[in-house]
């Protein structure tokens, strides 16, 4: 199934949700739907979407973004989804429930963009040390702590 399709049937099945397809052919989603898109693409049996590959923070400026790459074993097709949230409160809930993977994933965009994710069952530092101050790989993170990154 190619992704415009996919899309086709997430605004069918989500008709109060926005969602569009950005110039990546990802399929932008509000972070507030997140969860219930990922349940609708795990569960329904055409579609299956039974493994995240990854899931990665982006720092866009003045959002950040989660990047989900699925795929399913069973049907052979992959889809990329994007959740926006504002740097300054940035939240997103969990999908750690679906796929177990995503807990280190999360973990990580936590401790590298200070990303939260709501419902998590351990949202600490993955990487840094628990006391570390900011996220290193925001945009805005000061050259004095990349130097103490260093060193």
């Amino acid at each position: 199934m190619q992704t415009q399709e996919i899309l086709t049937r997430l605004q069918s099945v989500f008709p109060q949700t926005p969602l569009s397809l950005d110039a990546s052919q990802a399929i932008i989603v509000p972070a507030n739907s997140i969860y219930a898109v990922c349940v609708y693409l795990k569960e329904t049996s055409d579609l299956v979407f039974d493994s995240l590959m990854c899931l990665s923070g982006v720092d866009r400026g003045e959002n950040l973004e989660v990047v989900y790459h699925l795929y399913s074993m069973t049907h052979f097709h992959k889809v990329t989804l994007k959740a926006q949230t504002p740097r300054t409160d940035p939240k997103v809930p969990t999908v750690s429930t679906l796929w177990r993977t995503a807990d280190w994933h999360e973990r990580e965009a936590y401790d590298l963009f200070g990303i939260l994710f709501l419902g998590h069952p351990d949202l600490r530092r993955i990487l840094m040390p628990e006391d570390w101050e900011g996220y290193p790989l925001r945009k805005d993170y000061s050259k004095e702590g990349m130097i103490k990154l260093v060193k």
